[in-house]
């Protein structure tokens, strides 16, 4: 595994003041085994507009949950034309009718919302995984977000041992928006994950 030969405090360290184009570029020398996730979120083009300069074949992962906005599937078809992603969908195995009819859509304080997590997003990206075995996972993750994610940097190991990028990590929101009217890209104002519902939430991926 990459994961095992990279010194990640060596290398978080060396990479904190280059640019996310330098982190792309240095990280897409490791392997060619890479995958990039995405959710058609808010910033999502970011990320995306990267790697359509760097690597315009790489796998995009994409966990739709069934639940997402009609602008968020809006902006996720104009995202894939734009750039001609190489996406591969997964989604839950059952419908978002017969998750309807049994559990709905339950409140995070509801003791069934891990359940339907587990339905609608943890599953699909676990068989995403299974089935891509990627060794090196992109990710648009920022250390603002989440308590979890204040404990991460650029690069951190999943529990599968893959080397996990986040060239964005030290980002704010505001950077983002820049970028996004520097390159002329879309911003997806519509987007809500019901697994995650609070903005400061985890929906389960990045703690897989």
């Amino acid at each position: 595994m990459i994961s095992k030969e990279i010194d990640l405090k060596y290398w978080n360290k060396e990479l904190k003041n280059k640019t996310p184009e330098e982190i792309v570029q240095w990280a897409i020398n490791l392997t060619d085994n890479r995958i990039v996730t995405t959710s058609f979120g808010i910033y999502s083009a970011v990320l995306l507009n990267t790697f359509f300069h760097y690597d315009k074949k790489i796998k995009v992962i994409w966990c739709d949950t069934g639940y997402n906005t009609p602008g968020t599937y809006k902006h996720a078809l104009h995202i894939i034309d734009k750039f001609q992603l190489n996406v591969k969908q997964y989604s839950p195995l059952q419908t978002s009718a017969y998750t309807d009819a049994t559990i709905g859509v339950p409140h995070v304080t509801d003791p069934k919302h891990a359940e339907f997590t587990e339905i609608v997003k943890l599953e699909p990206f676990r068989r995403a995984i299974k089935e891509q075995a990627p060794k090196m996972w992109f990710t648009n993750i920022r250390v603002r977000q989440t308590e979890y994610r204040k404990s991460l940097d650029i690069l951190s190991v999943s529990k599968e041992g893959i080397l996990k990028v986040s060239p964005f990590y030290y980002w704010s929101d505001e950077e983002l928006d820049d970028y996004l009217k520097a390159h002329n890209l879309p911003k997806n104002n519509t987007y809500f994950d019901p697994t995650k519902a609070l903005k400061n939430r985890e929906c389960g991926i990045h703690l897989q």
